[in-house]
């Protein structure tokens, strides 16, 4: 009764966790920042919505938002693309089942990291394609340029890189992502570099392999840097071939991105960044807080250089889960994101400072 090619795909298990209420109930599940958009954005939607802006847009986006995107890549990310070789998507969600749709024939081979966004395996397969999964390291979940080397094969048609890291909050070197950027090129492969935290770091530097080679799609987005997951607003950015393939997909899938929420994400972009900075000093704050209280508590547990998300080795995720479930702390369990996070759990410091104190002090009553 149902296509084939939904074999195998299961229901999010971060949405369900998303979904667990309570009155005492610590959700440390969520991913996604706890403030509030930019005030200019805001203000940006009432402009929108009084001036009547709620109609279509061009496919690809309004040009304005393009061009400050454009404007954006080049001095952030030294990246040249221009106004054309951009699409205002909705959300980072959309870019990427565009690029495994556009690209992505039955069978061929995607190597993805492991572990690592679950959306990654389930865009791969609703391509027809082979999800290969690239084991991390368990030290600090590095992605090593040769432990992707020895993955490829005649069928490898792309690799999917993420960093900062969801699940782990892993910041990749400039050094691995180079040597990556140059294999790519050297066998002809696509990257698909999701950069959706790359403003959300601490005590590194973020590198793009659009820096590196022109064999990278760009993936970012809105939701995290400017707290506007609500608002669907993301884009994606390659060669101008590959955008007019992608573009295809877009077109017959959404149309375009939501009218207000491009003017929302215009705004934020053009106007001040001190509020992303105070953000990102805040998780810092909340980071150091949950990684103290796991080392003390005698966790094994890498201290995560951007994201907001925290994944410590737990023996058993489990019980781990279900005992966390009863004192009223909600996790997500490692293997959700990969047979390499199993026993592992997903953190989320993304709730506030007081409530991460309360859910560590309940957390250390089972550990």
């Amino acid at each position: 009764m149902y296509a084939k090619r939904l074999r195998g795909i299961e229901l999010s298990r971060i949405r369900k966790m998303f979904d667990i209420q309570g009155k005492d109930i610590i959700n440390l599940g969520i991913g996604e920042p706890d403030f509030n958009i930019p005030e200019n954005a805001k203000d940006a939607i009432v402009d929108a919505l009084e001036e009547g802006f709620t109609h279509y847009t061009p496919n690809n986006g309004i040009e304005e938002l393009r061009e400050a995107i454009a404007k954006k890549l080049k001095v952030e990310n030294k990246i040249k693309r221009s106004p054309d070789e951009i699409i205002v998507t909705v959300g980072a969600s959309e870019a990427l089942y565009m690029c495994t749709q556009a690209l992505i024939d039955k069978g061929e081979e995607v190597l993805i990291p492991d572990p690592g966004f679950l959306s990654y395996n389930a865009c791969v397969k609703l391509a027809e394609g082979k999800p290969i999964p690239i084991p991390l390291e368990k030290k600090d979940f590095r992605t090593k340029p040769e432990t992707i080397e020895s993955l490829i094969t005649k069928k490898t048609k792309a690799i999917i890189l993420n960093s900062p890291s969801n699940p782990t909050g892993a910041v990749m070197e400039k050094d691995d992502i180079k040597a990556i950027a140059e294999l790519a090129e050297e066998k002809n492969l696509i990257i698909i570099s999701d950069e959706v935290y790359e403003k959300i770091i601490y005590e590194k530097k973020h590198y793009s392999p659009g820096q590196f080679t022109e064999n990278a799609i760009i993936i970012n987005g809105f939701s995290k840097t400017y707290a506007m997951t609500g608002l669907r607003i993301g884009y994606v950015t390659g060669q101008h071939e590959i955008i007019e393939e992608l573009l295809k997909v877009h077109q017959y899938n959404t149309a375009c991105a939501p009218s207000i929420s491009q003017a929302a994400a215009l705004a934020a972009l053009k106007g001040s960044q001190k509020v992303v900075d105070s953000m990102v000093a805040e998780f810092k704050r909340r980071r150091d807080l949950m990684f103290n209280r796991l080392k003390k508590m005698g966790m094994e547990c890498n201290k995560p250089a951007g994201a907001f998300y925290m994944f410590p080795y737990v023996k058993d995720e489990k019980s781990f889960t279900e005992n966390a479930l009863k004192e009223g702390v909600v996790v997500v369990p490692g293997s959700a994101f990969g047979s390499n996070g199993k026993d592992h759990v997903r953190f989320s410091y993304a709730t506030s400072y007081d409530k991460i104190k309360e859910a560590m002090d309940r957390i250390e009553k089972i550990w």
